[in-house]
């Protein structure tokens, strides 16, 4: 083979050739959670497994921006996950946080819509606004200015709902360029899951 193997032409779910590491018991005790609530083992969290140090930074940090407390609802956090993926055009995290709009709204069309152009969606005003900033943030972060926060606040958003949009936008940005240097690989559940 070629050295331009690709995570599709080998079958691994990344291109990477790096071995997971011996995992603590707690590390297999949330392993075995996300399969009895996911029925699956994310393959990211798979692909950081070669270094229980970054996983556990990695699922801390998406556990508070994803789980924790918000003025935020899990769908609007899932939608920016998706709208900032679409636009780094992100494999993975189309597939898998599509995947989540579609169960979590229990609609498979805004999923798709998500997914390809979240304005051709029925979205509230507040929504919108809210996927607006995390588009600027992807594509032009240092032009945001006093006005962006300022709308997000007349569409009902409080400055620490600000800092959460913010935060989850800048996570997926960077989740979106780790998934595309190492060929971060989907898992295959993801794509049947709330069709």
């Amino acid at each position: 083979m070629s050295a331009s193997k690709t995570a599709k032409t080998t079958g691994k779910i990344t291109a990477l050739d790096l071995a997971q590491a011996e995992l603590s018991e707690a590390t297999k005790a949330y392993f075995a959670k996300c399969e009895e609530k996911l029925g699956l083992v994310p393959n990211v969290l798979k692909a950081y497994a070669f270094d229980e140090k970054k996983l556990r930074a990695f699922t801390d940090m998406y556990n508070d921006l994803m789980l924790g407390e918000s003025g935020l609802s899990k769908l609007e956090r899932e939608m920016i996950a998706v709208v900032v993926s679409s636009i780094n055009h992100c494999y993975y995290c189309l597939a898998a946080h599509g995947a989540a709009v579609r169960q979590l709204s229990g609609d498979p069309s805004l999923g798709e819509m998500m997914v390809m152009n979240f304005r051709a969606a029925d979205l509230s005003p507040r929504q919108t606004a809210m996927l607006e900033f995390a588009v600027k943030l992807t594509e032009e972060p240092a032009k945001t200015i006093e006005a962006d926060r300022a709308a997000l606040r007349k569409a009902g958003f409080s400055d620490r709902d600000i800092w959460d949009i913010a935060s989850t936008a800048a996570f997926f940005n960077m989740s979106n360029r780790v998934a595309a240097a190492i060929d971060m690989r989907p898992n295959d559940e993801y794509h049947a899951m709330a069709r």
